[in-house]
């Protein structure tokens, strides 16, 4: 089977994609691992820091025996996987409302990482996550930058997500995004390339984050989601998943 590489977002996991996942599997091999700095993934003190996070990348398609891949990415995953395809190691990119490709003074890239910090300090700080998701008032509240649906989550696997988040190394990564905007080389990404975006997004919004990827990628494939948030994944993951393995299969 075909290889396909899936990538979460910032202070996210690979439970991410637990709701799309078995309808990918059964056509792509799946690879969903744990990004450098996150929970189950490698320190980045290990790797280089955040400049080693897609070399770390690279060594694990190598690891597996692939010189290249289809890669999805949600929000860090997505600029991860563009990141991927500069350096000729994706078949096709499905980048879900991706973050990065900020210029500089960009007002929103300061915006939404001060409210990623403060998400992560009032995790930190702890509290009853398992009661943050006991109920559905609680549900709707911890997922309200990702989703618009909420009623259909396990709270498995949101509690699942806030604890990964919790553990999250977030400084260096907001530091380097604060420095240098994750730049991106459009010139070098010569694959097939879709954005998926939710018209609903509450963190990166629809269509000013948008807007950006419009200009460096002109010829790409785009869909606009409505009624959806942040993560595809989560809120519509049957629709997720196909446009996966769609792109995938026909390019």
């Amino acid at each position: 089977m075909r290889p396909l590489l899936l990538l979460h977002g910032l202070m996210d996991a690979p439970c991410t994609w637990k709701l799309v996942r078995p309808r990918l599997s059964a056509e792509l091999d799946v690879l969903a691992p744990a990004l450098p700095g996150h929970d189950g993934g490698p320190p980045l003190a290990e790797i280089g820091g955040v400049g080693g996070v897609v070399p770390y990348l690279e060594r694990l398609l190598d690891d597996a025996g692939h010189a290249t891949v289809d890669v999805a990415g949600n929000s860090l995953g997505g600029y991860l996987a563009l990141r991927l395809a500069e350096r000729g190691r994706a078949r096709t990119v499905v980048a879900f409302a991706p973050g990065g490709g900020w210029a500089p003074g960009d007002a929103a890239r300061e915006n939404v990482l001060a409210l990623q910090r403060r998400i992560h300090r009032t995790l930190q700080r702890g509290g009853d996550l398992a009661g943050a998701v006991a109920t559905p008032e609680g549900r709707r509240r911890v997922t309200r930058y990702l989703t618009v649906r909420h009623e259909h989550l396990p709270p498995e696997l949101l509690l699942e997500q806030l604890v990964a988040s919790s553990r999250c190394d977030l400084d260096p990564f907001v530091d380097e995004a604060l420095a240098n905007g994750w730049p991106l080389d459009a010139e070098r990404v010569t694959c097939p390339v879709r954005f998926v975006w939710g018209r609903a997004d509450a963190l990166l919004e629809w269509p000013a984050a948008a807007a950006r990827y419009r200009a460096l990628f002109p010829t790409a494939d785009w869909i606009e989601l409505d009624d959806v948030g942040h993560a595809p994944q989560l809120d519509v993951p049957l629709e997720t998943a196909e446009l996966i393995r769609g792109f995938a299969r026909i390019q």
